[in-house]
This record gives C-alpha cells, sequence and structure tokens, in this order.
C-alpha cells in the first residue's frame, strides 16, 4: 500500500467554448475509466508530460463557461512551466482543446449527426492521459476482458505508483518510466509482458511518447514508429494516435462498434469498406475523430 502523501495543490481555470458538459466526458468510459455515478468532480491522476516523471493529481469542475482545475503533485510543488504544461494536458485528456462551437455547428448542419449530437449536446471524447499512457494500457489489456486490464492497472499503480486523495476518493496514478523500470513483476501480469512495459518506459525516456511530437505527424506515420516499439502492433499504435494525442480530425478505421453505429445511423444496409467509410467521413472535417467517438458513444438504438 502506497503511504499517504501530503500535496501543496494550485488552481487554475479553462476556458470552456461552445457546448460541454464535464458529467459526459467523466462517464464516457473507456480504457481503465469505468465511474459509474457523477458528483460534480472528474478526477484524474497521471503522469505529466514531457518526461511523465511528475505525477499528479487533478479534480476538475465545470463553472459555467470554465473549468476549475485542483492540481496536486506528488513531490515538490509545481513550477510555473508544469502549471502550463499540466492545464494543457487537462484540456487535451478533455478536449477543450479544439473548437467546440464549431464542432456543435458541424453536428447541426447535418441532419443524421444533429439526432445523435442531441443526444448530449454537450458530450466530447475523453482521452488517455498521454501516449505513455495508453501504450501502457495497451501491453496490459491486450488478450483480456478490459474489467481484468482495469484490475492489473490498480494492482501495478498501487505497488508501484502513486495515489491520491481527490475530493474523498482515492485515485491511483500509473507508475513514472523510471519506476516501470524497476517493476520485476505485478501478480497476474503474464511474465512476457514485463519487458515490453519496460521497452515502453525506454521509449518514454528517449522522448517517443511526447503527445505534442506525435501529433505533429502524420497519423500513418506516428503509427508506424509506435509499432516498433515490442508489443504495440497496427491496433494499439491506432489507438495510441488517435485516442491519446489529441487529434480531432484523424480518420479512425479500426473500431468496429463505431463503424456498426455510423452504418445503422446512416442507414447503409451493408458493411462499410474503408473507403465508403473515408468518403462519408469528407463531410465531418474538421471533426472526424470527434464525429466517430461520438457515433461510438451515443449513436447506438438507430
Amino acid at each position: 500500500m502506497l503511504p499517504q502523501t501530503d500535496f501543496v495543490t494550485t488552481t487554475i481555470q479553462l476556458d470552456i467554448v461552445g457546448p460541454f458538459d464535464l458529467r459526459e466526458v467523466a462517464m464516457m468510459g473507456f480504457g481503465h475509466r469505468d465511474e459509474r455515478s457523477f458528483d460534480g468532480v472528474m478526477r484524474m491522476a497521471f503522469c505529466l508530460d514531457g518526461d511523465y516523471e511528475r505525477q499528479v493529481g487533478v479534480e476538475a469542475k465545470q463553472l459555467g463557461n470554465r473549468l476549475e482545475v485542483l492540481m496536486q503533485p506528488a513531490g515538490d510543488p509545481l513550477s510555473g512551466a508544469e502549471v502550463g504544461a499540466l492545464g494543457k494536458q487537462v484540456a487535451r485528456v478533455i478536449s477543450l482543446d479544439h473548437d467546440g462551437e464549431a464542432f456543435h455547428q458541424l453536428c447541426l448542419a447535418d441532419p443524421v449527426l444533429a439526432k445523435v449530437h442531441a443526444r448530449a449536446p454537450g458530450f466530447r471524447p475523453a482521452l488517455f492521459y498521454s501516449p505513455y499512457e495508453a501504450a501502457l494500457w495497451s501491453i496490459i489489456s491486450a488478450r483480456r476482458a478490459r474489467t481484468q486490464g482495469i484490475t492489473l492497472r490498480a494492482r501495478m499503480s498501487e505497488m508501484y505508483g502513486a495515489g491520491f486523495d481527490l475530493s474523498g476518493i482515492r485515485t491511483l496514478c500509473v507508475p513514472t518510466p523510471s519506476a516501470v523500470l524497476e517493476m520485476e513483476s505485478v501478480p497476474g501480469l503474464p511474465a512476457d509482458r514485463l519487458p515490453r512495459l519496460h521497452a515502453v518506459a525506454e521509449a518514454a525516456q528517449r522522448g517517443e511518447l511526447d503527445a505534442e511530437r506525435l501529433r505533429s505527424m502524420p497519423p500513418e506515420d506516428a503509427q508506424a514508429e509506435l509499432q516498433r516499439v515490442p508489443g504495440i502492433g497496427p491496433f494499439y499504435s491506432s489507438l495510441i494516435v488517435i485516442r491519446a494525442c489529441g487529434h480531432a480530425d484523424a480518420p479512425s478505421l479500426g473500431e468496429p462498434r463505431s463503424r456498426a453505429a455510423i452504418q445503422a445511423a446512416y442507414g447503409v444496409d451493408h458493411e462499410l469498406s474503408d473507403p465508403e467509410l473515408l468518403a462519408l467521413a469528407k463531410t465531418w472535417r474538421p471533426f472526424r475523430t470527434w464525429v466517430t467517438v461520438m457515433m461510438r458513444a451515443l449513436g447506438s438504438g438507430f
């Protein structure tokens, strides 16, 4: 059990542009996140962008058209540069780093999207905290039920990571790259996964999992580079690029549930081919990623 630590907190506010509902984002459910209720606070604990060697706990609360973000670092207080980096990271994770009003107007202009969007106008994609953490999740969760992956992530974080008391709820952060490299075993984790986790940590230390760097690359190039990390194949490299880097307009072809929801919503009577899906998605620019995630999260029932 990790010891409880006293943290020095810092609070900032982020502007919200366009319809936004923190509840919808917090309860989206993907990866290790599996919230069943919402009390007004979205709790996050993650390794800070950069070298991923700083761990922070975050409480986010929506105050009208602003988001209040309370930050708790493990260890020394955050520097001004780290506060700025953390604010950008939170904005990316909850999709406040793009023009939400433009997305709203795009949805209203398409009768099919408008119908889905009306179910939760404030919905936006929630992302993995970073490519580093998405890569760790990829190794842990591969070929196992999501609930098992959640359990393993929590066990690894309890043993080697950090814990934060966020509005009365203990929230775990994954270990830093240096801590991952010191891991010798995690109960329930197959032995062959440990060298792959070490490879992810080494890639993070080399700067290869930096979110801004990967986001600046063409998505297909970023995916090809990520596949050089042992244990990261085509599916998970796509997951990392599309669901962790903050893209709003990277086309996503590898999610069967999204494709099925799109087919049903648009009344397509056959399975869409990749070219057909890309052609349909042209009208969703510059929010092809957001639309695809929205359709998966909200588009069932057509």
